[in-house]
C-alpha cells in the first residue's frame, strides 16, 4: 500500500508550516555536502556570482542617496539663487546606478542558473543511484517495508532535496551577504542612526516567537486535518460502490462533516495568527523608520549627515530586515533537506545482495538436477520457519509442493532463487552450491508464473517480448500460440501492438496469465517455477492455462506450488509440507494410499457440504 502524501499547508507565516526533522542533522548535512562536493568549481563559481550580484545591489542605494543629495543642494542653491541643479552630474549618477544594477541581475542570472544546473544533476544522480540501488538490494527489504515507502525515496525525498538545495543555497548566500553588506553601509552612514535602527530588531523576533509558538500547534493541526479529509474523499471516490451497496451515504457524510469542521476550525485560527503578523510588524517598522527620520533630521540640521544619506538609510533598513526573515526561512527549507537526505542516504547505505564471487561457476550447459541438503531457514535467525528440508529433484520431473498456509512453500523458491540464503544446509544445482554462482546468472536458469500476474504498460508485444528481449516478432508471435493466447491476441483492437493500461484493467485475469505464459516460454528457462497460476481464472481459461503449462512443463525441471490439489495429480513427486518440514513425498496414488496428511487434505476439497 502506498502512503498517502499529506499536502502542506499553505498560507502561514515563515516557518509556522510544521517541517519534518532529520535525526541526525548534522550528519544528513554532511552527506549532502560531500555528495555535492563532486561539483565543487561548480559551486564556486556560484558562489561568487551570488557575492559579487549581491553586493552591487547593496552599493546602489549609496550612490542614489548621492543624487538625491545633488538634487536638494541644487534647489538650496536655486533658492538662495547662488545657483543651480546640475542635471548633468545627476544623470551621471543614475546612469552608474543603473549599470550596477544590471551587472548585479547579470550576476544573479549566472548565479541561478548555475545552481539550477546543479540541483537537476543532484536529483539525477540520485534517481540514478537508487535504480542501480534497487536492483542489489535483497528481497527481505523490499517485504518488509511499504511500496510507498520506497518509491517515496526516489520521488518525493529527491523532489524536496532538489527544490531545498536550489533555494536553500543560494538563499542562504545572499541573505548573509545582503545582511552583513547591509550592516557596513548603515555604519558607514551614521553609526546612531544604526543603533537606533537596531532597537526595534528584538522587538521583531518577540512578536514572530510568540506569533509562531501559537500558530505552530494550529498549522500542525491543519495539517493533519487536512490529510485526514483528502483520505476520505479518496477512500469514498475508490469505494463508491460499496458506500452506496451498504446504503452509507449518511454515515459517511456525517464522518466527512466531522473532519471538515476540525480542519476548519484549525484553519481559522492558523490563518488569524498568520494574518496578525504583517500587521503588527507593519507597525513595528513604522515606528522605527519615525525613530529613524527624526534622529537623521536632527543630524542633518547639525551638518553630520546628508539628506541624501536618510533616504539611503531607509533603504538599507528594509533591505536589513528581509534577510532575516529569508535565513528563517532557510531554516525550514534546511531542515526539509537533511529529512529528505537522511531517507534518502539511508537507502543508498544499506546493505546490498553479494552479486558475484570470486570463482563464479557457468551455468552453461547446466540440465536442472536440484538438490536440497538439510535446509534451514528462517527470516528471523532467531524463529526458524524450515527445520531440515531435504530432497532430490531430477532434470526433467515435475514437482509440486503443497501444505497449509504457512508451511514454507513460497520460501523453499525463495531460497532456490537465492532471493534469501539458507541459514544452514546447502542447495545444488547440477551438483554445484547456488552459492557458487552469480545471482544474475542463477536467475537466468529460472523461469517464473505467479498467482500474482506482472504487466508493465506497454504493448501485449513487449510484455511477452521482456522474457527474452532479442527475441523476433515472430519468436513472440509463436510463443502467443504454444501459450494459447495468440487467439485472443488477435481480437483486441491493434492485436500485439494493444497497448496495456497501467492498472491492466482492459484484459481480464485469464488473459494475463496467458501473456505470463507465453513469456515464460519466450524465455525458454531450465527451470520453471509456477506459483498456483490457475487459482483466480474461470474453468473455460483454466483448460487453456493448463495446456499451456503442460506445453512449458515438457522437458523442465519444475516446482509447482499447488492450493488446488486435483491440479499435481500428474507430477513425478509431490512434497507435502507442514510447519517448515516435509512430512510426506511420493506421487498421488502412493500418498492418497498412505491416507496420511495428503489425503486428508486432499479429501477436504472434494467432500459435499450435508444440510
Amino acid at each position: 500500500m502506498s502512503e498517502r502524501k499529506r499536502p502542506r499547508a499553505m498560507g502561514g507565516p515563515r516557518g509556522a508550516v510544521a517541517v519534518e526533522k532529520a535525526n541526525d542533522f548534522k550528519g544528513a548535512m554532511k552527506d549532502i555536502i560531500k555528495y555535492i562536493s563532486r561539483y565543487k568549481i561548480r559551486l564556486i563559481i556560484m558562489l561568487i556570482c551570488a557575492v559579487i550580484g549581491t553586493v552591487f545591489s547593496i552599493v546602489g542605494p549609496k550612490i542614489m542617496g548621492k543624487a538625491t543629495t545633488e538634487l536638494f543642494n541644487g534647489l538650496v542653491r536655486k533658492v538662495n539663487q547662488t545657483g543651480s541643479i546640475d542635471f548633468d552630474k545627476i544623470l551621471r549618477i543614475l546612469l552608474f546606478t543603473l549599470g550596477l544594477y544590471a551587472v548585479s541581475a547579470l550576476f544573479s542570472f549566472i548565479q541561478g542558473f548555475v545552481m539550477t544546473g546543479i540541483s537537476n544533476d543532484v536529483s539525477y544522480s540520485l534517481r540514478r543511484d537508487i535504480s542501480k540501488k534497487i536492483n542489489r538490494m535483497p528481497l527481505k527489504y523490499f517485504e518488509s517495508r511499504t511500496y510507498g515507502e520506497v518509491l517515496s525515496r526516489i520521488t518525493n525525498d529527491v523532489d524536496t532535496l532538489q527544490q531545498s538545495l536550489n533555494q536553500s543555497i543560494t538563499q542562504l548566500i545572499t541573505s548573509v551577504t545582503t545582511l552583513v553588506g547591509v550592516f557596513i553601509m548603515m555604519l558607514s552612514i551614521n553609526v546612531w542612526m544604526t543603533l537606533c535602527a537596531l532597537v526595534i530588531l528584538p522587538i521583531s523576533f518577540v512578536i514572530i516567537g510568540q506569533v509562531m509558538k501559537h500558530s505552530q500547534k494550529f498549522f500542525q493541526r491543519q495539517q493533519s486535518y487536512l490529510g485526514d479529509v483528502n483520505g476520505q474523499v479518496e477512500e469514498v471516490y475508490a469505494g463508491q460502490n460499496v458506500v452506496k451497496a451498504f446504503n452509507k451515504e449518511k454515515d459517511v457524510i456525517d464522518t466527512f462533516t466531522k473532519s471538515n469542521d476540525q480542519l476548519y476550525e484549525s484553519a481559522w485560527k492558523s490563518q488569524f495568527f498568520s494574518g496578525m503578523m504583517m500587521p503588527i510588524m507593519g507597525f513595528v517598522g513604522n515606528v522605527g523608520y519615525v525613530m529613524v527620520a527624526l534622529l537623521g533630521g536632527f543630524l542633518v540640521i547639525k551638518n553630520s549627515i546628508e539628506v541624501g544619506d536618510i533616504q539611503s538609510f531607509f533603504q538599507y533598513i528594509r533591505n536589513f530586515t528581509q534577510p532575516i526573515q529569508q535565513i528563517a526561512q532557510v531554516s525550514n527549507l534546511l531542515q526539509s533537506s537533511a529529512a529528505a537526505a537522511e531517507r534518502v542516504f539511508e537507502f543508498l547505505n544499506e546493505e546490498e545482495e553479494i552479486q558475484d564471487v570470486e570463482h563464479p561457476v557457468s551455468i552453461e550447459g547446466l540440465k536442472g538436477e536440484v538438490t536440497f541438503e538439510h535446509v534451514a531457514f528462517g527470516y528471523n535467525p532467531e524463529k526458524i520457519i524450515i527445520q531440515d528440508f531435504s530432497a532430490h529433484v531430477k532434470q526433467g520431473q515435475k514437482i509440486a509442493i503443497v501444505g497449509p498456509t504457512g508451511a514454507g512453500k513460497t520460501t523453499i523458491v525463495k531460497l532456490l532463487m537465492r532471493f534469501y540464503d539458507v541459514n544452514k544446509g546447502s542447495i545444488l544445482l547440477d551438483g554445484h552450491n547456488i552459492k557458487d554462482f552469480k545471482r544474475n546468472e542463477l536467475r537466468e536458469m529460472f523461469g517464473m508464473v505467479l498467482q500474482d500476474t506482472w504487466l508493465f504498460s506497454g504493448t501485449i508485444m513487449e510484455n511477452i517480448r521482456y522474457g527474452r528481449l532479442d527475441a523476433t516478432d515472430e519468436e513472440v508471435m509463436e510463443a502467443a500460440k504454444a501459450a494459447h493466447a495468440y487467439k485472443f491476441i488477435m481480437q483486441q483492437p491493434e492485436g500485439f501492438q494493444t497497448v496495456i493500461n497501467e492498472e491492466s484493467t482492459n484484459i481480464s485475469q485469464g488473459q494475463k496469465q496467458l501473456i505470463t505464459l507465453a513469456r515464460a516460454i519466450l524465455a525458454d528457462n531450465n527451470i520453471l517455477i509456477l506459483d498456483e497460476a490457475t487459482s483466480s481464472v474461470d474453468t473455460r481459461t483454466e483448460i487453456l492455462i493448463q495446456k499451456a503449462m503442460d506445453y512449458l512443463m515438457k522437458g523442465r525441471t519444475s516446482f509447482v506450488i499447488a492450493h488446488r490439489l486435483s491440479t499435481i495429480r500428474d507430477a513425478d513427486i509431490i512434497l507435502v509440507m507442514k510447519d517448515g518440514d516435509i512430512i510426506e513425498q511420493g506421487s498421488h496414488e502412493e500418498l492418497l494410499s498412505a491416507n496420511g496428511f495428503y489425503a486428508q487434505l486432499y479429501n477436504s476439497q472434494f467432500e459435499k457440504v450435508t444440510t
